[in-house]
């Protein structure tokens, strides 16, 4: 973590955790051979939070190099939701979330159900 991301304390904010979700949820998607990008501006598909639940158990402090692991526990229909499971340098697990978010046409502001580029690329994990 970079000085500017702590507390007087040396630990990462608490304000500054749902950046870490961000980074696990763009890299998963991106593990899949896709781009989060590509669902805004081709399927014109965003995704806001609609729940984000957080656990912190243990502190990260700065300068610590953090390994962000993501999981997609069930495949999605019109909600996705990723659970983040964040650990220090020595494999601590030191926190623990998930998030839930919905998919919205960006021209309609309607929920809709998961772009199918992405729907394909997870059902292979759930068969």
């Amino acid at each position: 973590m970079r000085y500017g991301e702590t507390d007087q304390m040396g630990y990462l904010y608490y304000g500054h955790y749902p950046l870490l979700y961000e980074i696990g949820r763009t890299e998963s998607i991106r593990s899949l051979g896709l781009r989060y990008r590509d669902m805004e501006l081709e399927d014109r598909v965003m995704m806001p939070v609609l729940h984000m639940e957080a656990k912190y158990l243990a502190p990260i402090k700065y300068d610590d190099n953090l390994t962000i692991r993501t999981i997609i526990k069930e495949l999605p229909t019109k909600m996705i939701r990723f659970d983040h499971e964040i650990y220090n340098e020595q494999m601590e697990l030191c926190h623990r979330a998930y998030v839930k978010l919905f998919f919205v046409d960006m021209d309609t502001n309607k929920r809709v159900s998961t772009p199918s580029a992405l729907q394909e690329a997870l059902k292979s994990y759930y068969e």
